[in-house]
């Protein structure tokens, strides 16, 4: 059983940290309409900021300088900078605001965290010669607000503690991490090896095509997937800037290459050996050994089949202006046009308007009809035929399918693909078939 004095000295050690709370961590009045601002009544803008140093008490530091319009780190060594971290960092330096004033005249600054300072951050705008500096030390008991202070005055104030992950930056957090430079709207090739397996995809217009191992239709969120992966992958980190033996880290003989075409040019990661979860890698540009996640190269190397198109008719029934279907020795033709009104109707072969539902129901069922798989060979269904279905669009194209059907599923082939594709169950394509005995 506690005594009567141990209780009270807990009450009064309570009663100092609430005080502490209220009297030190709080914030502004919340009715208070404006703040002082840190750096005075000058209007200061992020764009005309051409400086920023960044010290942790670490001992790590950056200098970072914008040269026509480009943030480059300067030191400890030259490379490109984040131009988002950077205009995070500029937009939060040019408008910082004092939340409260702690101590105007502090005996000791250390129990703030600033002797030495946390964070020590300087820049330098446009027109200025000698740059402004502000000190960050620890973050207020409740962890709402930062410590901080201009070198040279008294005053300690607080500052909202999200600018501690805006500032606390180390010099690898400060560059471009991107492993490469791709140009995305350019981009008109992917060619990815991994072992003995080697896929090359090209654009033509808005079309992705397959045209190794195989020329296929691709599908085009797929190849997009891969694309925007690799082109916003980041390093985790960097193992050496002018590394010289390749070997060492798998790089000598790449286990994996994605390469990336933009016109003439081309964009190529090198991957290398996997070791303590992550991947040694080079951009093949750069002398720089750096490494990467190990789910990059699957995220962005697939099955060649996993990057075919799964829709069997690249036309819909809202482009589709002609459709011949046939089925053993019958062949029934709809032909869309308009009538006198201005209005579209479906016509059989005889010239005879057809219910307008029906067929249009009957062509989004054809039409709409996707693999689920792919197979090397054409399936021995294809050598008699469950249907062929022919459709011309408004744009004059022809395309052609050919269904086999077994007592499970349903294969099928175009024309211009090699291979055949699976589609499991036959549901989908007996509900066509029956739309079709009601249509003709």
């Amino acid at each position: 059983m506690r005594s009567p004095w141990s209780l009270l000295g807990l009450v009064i050690v309570l009663g100092g940290l609430v005080g502490y709370i209220y009297f030190v961590d709080s914030k502004t009045d919340p009715n208070a309409t404006t703040r002082e601002k840190v750096w005075g009544e000058e209007a200061l803008a992020s764009a005309d900021v051409e400086e920023v140093e960044i010290k942790l008490s670490t001992g790590e530091a950056a200098r970072v300088q914008k040269n026509d319009g480009t943030w480059q780190i300067v030191e400890p060594s030259k490379a490109p900078a984040d131009e988002t971290e950077m205009s995070s960092i500029t937009s939060s330096l040019t408008s910082l605001e004092v939340q409260r004033v702690v101590d105007e005249n502090p005996a000791n600054v250390k129990q703030y965290g600033l002797d030495p300072a946390r964070i020590s951050v300087s820049f330098r705008s446009k027109g200025r010669k000698d740059p402004r500096r502000i000190e960050i030390g620890d973050k207020t008991p409740t962890g709402g607000d930062l410590y901080a202070r201009i070198p040279g005055q008294n005053r300690v104030f607080l500052l909202p503690s999200y600018l501690d992950s805006t500032f606390n930056k180390t010099p690898f957090a400060l560059r471009d991490k991107a492993v490469l430079k791709v140009d995305r709207q350019k981009a008109d090739g992917l060619e990815l090896v991994d072992g003995a397996t080697s896929i090359q995809l090209a654009k033509k217009g808005s079309d992705w095509t397959l045209v190794k191992p195989l020329a296929a239709r691709a599908d085009f969120a797929v190849v997009e997937s891969s694309l925007e992966r690799v082109s916003s992958a980041q390093m985790v980190g960097i193992v050496e800037e002018e590394a010289t033996n390749l070997a060492k880290y798998g790089l000598d003989k790449p286990s994996a290459t994605i390469t990336v075409a933009m016109g003439s040019s081309r964009a190529t990661l090198l991957l290398g050996r996997t070791e303590e979860a992550v991947v040694y890698a080079r951009d093949a540009s750069r002398p720089m050994v750096f490494t990467v996640p190990p789910t990059l190269k699957t995220d962005v190397i697939k099955a060649a089949n996993e990057f075919r198109r799964k829709d069997l008719f690249d036309a819909r029934s809202f482009t589709t202006t002609h459709i011949e279907l046939k089925r053993g020795s019958d062949t029934i033709t709809l032909d869309k046009s308009k009538d006198k009104d201005g209005k579209e109707v479906w016509k059989n072969a005889a010239g005879k308007e057809v219910d307008m539902e029906k067929a249009d129901d009957l062509v989004t069922r054809i039409t709409g009809l996707r693999a689920s798989s792919f197979e090397s060979q054409p399936h021995a269904s294809l050598k008699s035929p469950a249907l062929v279905v022919t459709v011309r669009t408004n744009d004059n194209r022809t395309e052609t399918v050919t269904f086999g059907r077994t007592n499970t599923d349903v294969y099928a082939s175009r024309a211009d693909e090699p291979g055949a594709a699976k589609i499991d169950g036959t549901a989908a394509l007996d509900e066509a078939l029956k739309l079709l005995d009601e249509v003709k």
